[in-house]
């Protein structure tokens, strides 16, 4: 039986660990890491999440972060355990904002940051990112009553975003690029920003479309709002990590590729995408892009945009 194989036969019967023990057995000798000497010597893994980026990273009845980012995390948890030869690693689980996910991680406090963070060649003057989990595109999500179908609908008028996220950074050039006079204001998180159309402060909302359409789906009236189909941008999210140590980003990209290549993504895909989800059994019943799919053939951490279209 080859390495790829070894490895979906594994995760057929869900043996995480010995999952890793291969992962790590098919790696290289490892490098000097910083990231790993820090673990190796705490005996600690230190995880940061989002409390409400569903599906992707969020607190479920109990309080705990779940989700497809925190899954594709478990998958790199269990490859340091066995590289380390750690098998009580603890995880140490740490809430993040849009705010403070990128110094956290630059400053080592955070060693994964496992929720919506999009790859972009500014962020990565900071940080590093694994191969692409996910393939977003920002639109407007807005009330139909407003009849927002195009950027040019948004003239002179209050639109929202999320504070220190690209979607609200998008949409500062393109309000000065067209000349839009638009009145940009920031929300502190996305049900923040979600509110501020709810209420009639901002006319729209710019963000992921994955997350509007979320967001939407765990509104009481659904029905009432609607998402562009004009997309302003291409957003290809990653795992966040330390940067200049490649070895760590090594041992993190050879376990999600591993997870790419024996298919176990699209067990992981249906089940946060298009299967109910915890808490309430939402189910967003959103089919895998075909820029994911070519990104799980191919995998790459590029931020360009134009890779993913």
């Amino acid at each position: 039986m080859n390495f790829l194989n070894a490895v979906s036969a594994l995760f057929r019967y869900g043996r995480w660990a010995v999952f890793a023990g291969i992962v790590t057995a098919a790696s290289a000798q490892p490098l000097p890491s910083n990231t790993l000497k820090k673990i190796q010597t705490s005996g600690v893994i230190v995880i940061g999440h989002r409390v409400g980026s569903v599906p992707f990273s969020y607190l479920d009845a109990n309080l705990q972060p779940i989700g497809y980012s925190m899954d594709l995390c478990r998958a790199v948890v269990e490859a340091v355990k066995v590289q380390l030869n750690l098998p009580d690693l603890k995880v140490k689980l740490v809430a993040v904002t849009s705010a403070t996910r990128i110094p956290m991680v630059a400053n080592g406090s955070v060693d994964l940051e496992c929720g919506i963070t999009t790859n972009t060649q500014e962020r990565r003057k900071q940080v590093a990112f694994s191969v692409t989990t996910f393939v977003a595109q920002s639109r407007l999500l807005a009330k139909k009553v407003n009849n927002i179908r195009q950027l040019a609908d948004l003239r002179g008028r209050p639109v929202v975003s999320t504070v220190s996220t690209t979607s609200i950074a998008r949409l500062n050039e393109i309000n000065a690029q067209q000349q839009l006079g638009m009145r940009i204001l920031a929300g502190k998180d996305d049900p923040d920003s979600f509110l501020f159309v709810q209420s009639d402060r901002a006319v729209a909302y710019a963000m992921d479309d994955v997350l509007l359409y979320a967001l939407i789906a765990r509104n009481p009236r659904p029905q009432d709002y609607s998402v562009s189909d004009e997309a302003l941008s291409v957003e290809p999210y990653g795992i966040m990590l330390g940067k200049d140590d490649p070895e760590f980003k090594r041992l993190v990209d050879g376990a999600l590729t591993a997870l790419f290549r024996s298919g176990e993504i699209n067990r992981l895909y249906r089940q946060w995408f298009e299967s109910p989800i915890p808490p309430n059994g939402l189910n967003l019943q959103l089919p895998m892009s075909g820029a994911l799919q070519r990104a799980i053939l191919q995998p790459t951490d590029s931020s360009d945009p134009k890779n993913y279209q």
